[in-house]
């Protein structure tokens, strides 16, 4: 027995899409009746309201990050002046220990020097 071949060609596909698409039109108009173009146009006003927030978040989000950016540099280069202030004020005070170590040194021996001259 041969099998039915089924009539399947492109333009009888588009007349059953066709179709099925105006029943499915006329199952929105009987459900949603003559309020459906307000409920289009409220999704469209809200599509609208949620694009621009969304923009709007970004451009915040971005001066928010090029702000938190600017603070990050200046707080860097804050802190590298604080370390050279600090690496210059230990540098001094240990220089200021290395002479007072020289100073011990040479008072020592003026004194061992003045002492042997007194003995003498």
């Amino acid at each position: 027995m041969k099998e039915q071949v089924k009539d399947e060609t492109p333009e009888n596909l588009n007349g059953k899409l066709n179709s099925a698409n105006s029943k499915i039109d006329a199952i929105k108009e009987l459900i949603f009746g003559e309020n459906i173009q307000a409920y289009n146009s409220e999704f469209e006003a809200l599509k609208a309201d949620i694009i621009a927030k969304k923009e709007e978040l970004q451009n915040l989000m971005s001066a928010v990050e090029s702000e938190i950016l600017q603070n990050i540099d200046t707080l860097s280069t804050d802190i590298n002046i604080r370390i050279s202030d600090l690496e210059k004020s230990v540098e001094d005070k240990l220089d200021n220990l290395d002479d007072k170590k020289v100073n011990r040194k040479l008072l020592s021996e003026l004194f061992i020097k003045l002492g042997e001259k007194i003995s003498d």
